[in-house]
C-alpha cells in the first residue's frame, strides 16, 4: 500500500467522522429545537381558558376574540418568548464557563455570577427603589462586580481555573448570605416580591425588558460565535493552544467575559434560575458527544429546558403554580450531587 493510498484512506475516514459528527449534532438541535415547539404549543393552549389551536393561532396574529388576543399576545405568548430566550442565555453561558475552565462544575450558579445579579437587583430593589430596566442595570452590575472581583483574586500570572472555581464558590455563599441578610431587614410585603425574583422567574418578562434581553442575548451570541473557534484549541491545555496559535490568556479571558454577560442579562431580567447553566451544557455534550463545546446544542437545550421546566411549574405540580426555578432546582440538584459522585469515584 502506497503513501498516498494510506493518506486518502485517512482523509475519507476523517471527513466521514466529521460528517457522522455533523448529522448528530444537527440532529440534536433539530429535536430540542422540536420541543421547545411542543413546549410552547402546550403553553398557549393550556391554562385556566383554555384554547383550541384555531384560537391560539387567531390570538397570536391578532385576530378573533379580543379576549384570546390578550390571553395570547400579553399573557402567554410573551412568558414563553422569555423562558426561551433566558433559558438560551444561560445554556450558551455554561457551556462556556465549562469549555472554557475545563471543569464540569463550572456554572454561574456556582461561581458566584448569578448571586452577584441577585445581590445587585435586591440592592436596587429593597435600597433604591428601582424597578424595570435601571433595576436590570443594577444586577447586570453586581455581576460584573463580582466577575471582576473574583478575577483579580484568581489571576496569578494568568487564569487558572481551579483557582476560578474556588473564589467563585466563595463569592457565591458571600453574595448568597448579603441577600439573605437584606431580605431579613426589608418590610414583610417586599421581601415577598424579592424572594420570588430571587427564585427565577419568567412570568413578568415583557415588552421592553423583554426587547432588550433578546437583542442583547443575539448579539452576545453573534460575538460567541465569533472567538468559538478557541474553545477547541482550549480544551487540549494551554501548552497545546499555544502551540496550535491561541493566546490563552485572551481568550479565556474573553471568551468569560461574554458568558458573564450573558449570565448577568439573563439573570437581570428573570432572576438566577437554579441550574440552567450547569444542566443543559452537560445535556447538550452527552448528546452530541464529539468531545466539543457543543455550544448551538447547550443553546437550545437551554431554552428547552427552561421552557419545559416553566410549564410544569404552572401546570403540574400537584395544581400549585411554582416559578421556573423551583423546578429547575428540584432536577438541578440531583443531578449535581450525581456529578459530585461521580467525579470522586473518577478520581480515585
Amino acid at each position: 500500500m502506497t503513501t498516498d493510498t494510506v493518506d486518502t484512506a485517512l482523509t475519507a475516514t476523517v471527513a466521514g467522522l466529521r460528517a457522522v459528527r455533523r448529522r448528530r449534532q444537527v440532529l440534536v438541535v433539530a429535536g430540542m429545537a422540536l420541543l421547545v415547539l411542543v413546549a410552547g404549543t402546550g403553553a398557549l393552549l393550556i391554562g385556566a381558558a383554555g384554547l383550541t389551536p384555531g384560537q391560539a393561532i387567531a390570538g397570536a396574529v391578532g385576530l378573533g376574540d379580543k379576549g384570546d388576543v390578550f390571553i395570547i399576545q400579553k399573557l402567554r405568548l410573551p412568558r414563553i418568548e422569555a423562558a426561551v430566550v433566558v433559558g438560551a442565555a444561560f445554556g450558551l453561558a455554561g457551556a462556556l464557563f465549562q469549555s472554557t475552565l475545563r471543569n464540569p462544575l463550572a456554572s454561574p450558579d456556582i461561581l458566584g455570577i448569578s448571586s452577584g445579579a441577585s445581590l445587585g437587583a435586591v440592592t436596587g430593589l429593597l435600597a433604591l427603589g428601582m424597578s424595570g430596566v435601571a433595576l436590570s442595570g443594577m444586577a447586570f452590575a453586581g455581576a460584573g462586580l463580582v466577575a471582576l472581583a473574583i478575577w483579580l483574586l484568581a489571576w496569578r500570572k494568568g487564569l487558572h481555573s481551579i483557582r476560578f472555581v474556588l473564589v467563585g464558590v466563595g463569592f457565591a455563599y458571600l453574595c448568597s448570605s448579603l441577600v439573605a441578610w437584606a431580605m431579613a431587614r426589608a418590610e414583610e410585603n417586599e421581601a415577598a416580591g424579592v424572594l420570588i425574583w430571587t427564585v427565577g422567574s419568567v412570568s413578568d418578562i415583557r415588552g421592553e425588558q423583554l426587547s432588550l434581553v433578546a437583542a442583547g442575548t443575539l448579539v452576545l451570541a453573534i460575538a460567541v460565535a465569533l472567538v468559538a473557534r478557541t474553545q477547541g484549541p482550549l480544551s487540549l491545555g494551554d501548552d497545546n493552544a499555544r502551540a496550535l496559535g491561541v493566546h490563552v490568556d485572551a481568550a479565556r479571558v474573553g471568551t468569560l467575559l461574554l458568558a458573564v454577560a450573558l449570565v448577568a442579562l439573563a439573570t437581570s431580567a428573570a432572576g438566577p434560575i437554579a441550574f440552567v447553566a450547569l444542566v443543559a451544557p452537560a445535556i447538550a455534550r452527552r448528546l452530541v458527544n464529539d468531545g466539543g463545546a457543543a455550544l448551538v446544542a447547550s443553546t437550545v437545550t437551554g431554552a428547552a429546558l427552561t421552557l419545559v421546566a416553566d410549564v410544569v411549574g404552572q401546570h403540574a405540580l400537584l395544581g400549585v403554580a411554582a416559578p421556573v426555578g423551583i423546578v429547575t432546582g428540584l432536577v438541578g440538584a440531583p443531578y449535581l450531587l450525581w456529578l459530585l459522585a461521580t467525579n470522586e469515584k473518577r478520581s480515585r
